[in-house]
């Protein structure tokens, strides 16, 4: 057995309510491999599965990616070798923690031109805006698009990957200092959420509506992201940072221009490995292409993973968030 810190969730609320616990973690059964964590990425996910909103089964761990070291194989692994460095985004909840065992199929391996830190903040974010850029809607160049929560950390990929891709970018945000972040982003034109005209004030600074809406924030948003978008345009709802979104009655669609609405998510476009990995490679040229970049807005030790919390929920920093083992 091998000793690990890990965050774990007994009870939903707060941020006071995540522990850090000592366990014994066993050797890697068939088909695992243990890997020792060197840097672990933060998502919002975390903070609605902390809440309950996203329920689990308590008690729990929590957090999605990291990457980290090999250090050890179980039997039937072929395809990783202690000493290699890996990257993982779907093996479950669990990623908070110093040592982990996860299914071989779930890792991606490392080129030597990423570092640890950038697939930990980039994996996640990164395949959330592949497969909404590659996937849901292929952009294409000339495609103008309206990003909401532009200076986050999806929010930077996205508009960063769909500016390289051709794309014009109008972004939202929701506090005015955030909008330097947006405009280094790629953005055209940055939108104040706060103006309870942002729809009018978008399409006075586009002149046109967008072939697609990506809408991360939900409850506060979505009804009026449908008057952003083109006829016959895409509407996707893909997060929840202000509550679960409202339904929408389909004929509010059809009035509004015959427009599509998805409510899509990253792991079940990253179910298969062999598609994960095809997926994941799309990501990591992307990297090395320049057209996809870690903003690292904060670095926190895994024991203040109480404050991590507090940081996010309270919007203190732009960009994303990294937490060290």
């Amino acid at each position: 057995m091998t000793a690990s810190r890990i965050v774990e969730l007994a009870e939903f609320g707060g941020p006071e309510v995540l522990k850090i616990v000592q366990r014994d973690l066993p050797p890697p059964a068939t088909g695992e491999v243990q890997i020792r964590h060197k840097a672990i990425g933060f998502n919002f996910i975390d903070i609605y599965q902390r809440k309950g909103i996203y329920p689990l089964p308590l008690p729990t761990g929590l957090g999605f990616e990291a990457a980290g070291v090999v250090e050890a194989v179980g039997q039937g692994v072929l395809e990783h070798a202690v000493g290699e460095r890996v990257a993982y985004m779907n093996a479950g909840v669990g990623a908070y923690s110093e040592r982990r065992n996860v299914a071989a199929d779930k890792l991606v391996r490392l080129p030597e031109s990423v570092s640890d830190e950038t697939a930990a903040t980039l994996l996640f974010k990164g395949m959330t805006a592949q497969y909404l850029l590659r996937r849901t809607h292929r952009v294409e160049p000339g495609d103008v698009l309206l990003v909401h929560s532009a200076a986050g950390g999806v929010g930077q990929i996205l508009t960063r990957w769909a500016t390289a891709l051709g794309a014009t970018v109008f972004g939202t945000t929701g506090s005015p200092e955030k909008r330097e972040t947006a405009l280094a982003a790629g953005c055209k034109e940055v939108i104040d959420l706060n103006d309870p005209q942002w729809p009018e004030a978008f399409l006075a600074a586009s002149g046109i509506k967008a072939r697609v809406v990506y809408d991360a924030i939900g409850k506060d948003t979505l009804l009026r992201s449908l008057d952003c978008a083109a006829p016959f345009g895409l509407v996707v709802n893909y997060g929840a940072s202000s509550g679960k979104a409202p339904a929408v009655d389909p004929e509010l669609l059809n009035k509004k221009g015959c427009l599509f609405l998805t409510r899509p998510s990253v792991f079940p476009h990253n179910a298969n490995p062999a598609t994960f990995r095809a997926n994941a490679a799309d990501l990591l040229d992307a990297i090395a292409r320049g057209h996809v970049k870690a903003d690292i807005g904060g670095r926190f030790e895994l024991n203040d993973i109480a404050e991590v919390h507090r940081a996010a929920e309270q919007r203190r920093l732009k960009g994303t968030i990294l937490i060290i083992p």
